[in-house]
């Protein structure tokens, strides 16, 4: 028994793997497509994830410097994807947002094909199985995101 599950988590990790490649590459060529490059199109992800954002945050979600955030900014706000705002708080801060207009009429169709994958293999899991994944897909998110 203990043999067969060393085997099916090491399909498990195997399968994780070739998710987490193909989706970075699909992304890249998406990317790509726009005009963008891979750390613009992560950058899009953060904001959809976590919401409006300042530069700061930002660099320290993505690792980069804040010089190297101002210039993927630029990219994607002259690509119409993002838009600097004051923040109501601070009005010192600016806080990057995301156009979901635009975004919707350049990256959405290109992503159709997945979305609609995506929804067919989840119609085909039972509600114990959906709970399972959601919670698998929870515990392997980095804490904090």
């Amino acid at each position: 028994m203990e043999r067969a599950e060393a085997a099916l988590r090491d399909q498990v990790e195997q399968r994780l793997r070739h998710l987490i490649a193909d989706v970075v590459l699909f992304n890249h060529l998406v990317a790509q497509q726009v005009g963008l490059n891979s750390s613009d199109s992560q950058f899009m992800t953060l904001l959809e994830v976590h919401g409006p954002l300042t530069p700061g945050q930002l660099a320290r979600l993505s690792g980069l410097t804040t010089g190297t955030v101002t210039g993927v900014i630029d990219r994607l706000e002259h690509a119409g994807f993002v838009r600097r705002d004051r923040a109501e708080a601070d009005r010192r801060k600016v806080v990057v947002t995301r156009q979901d207009e635009v975004i919707a009429e350049r990256l959405a169709p290109l992503y159709g094909g997945h979305a609609e994958h995506l929804h067919a293999v989840l119609q085909r899991r039972s509600p114990e199985e959906l709970r399972v994944i959601a919670d698998f897909l929870r515990d392997m998110t980095r804490p904090g995101q």
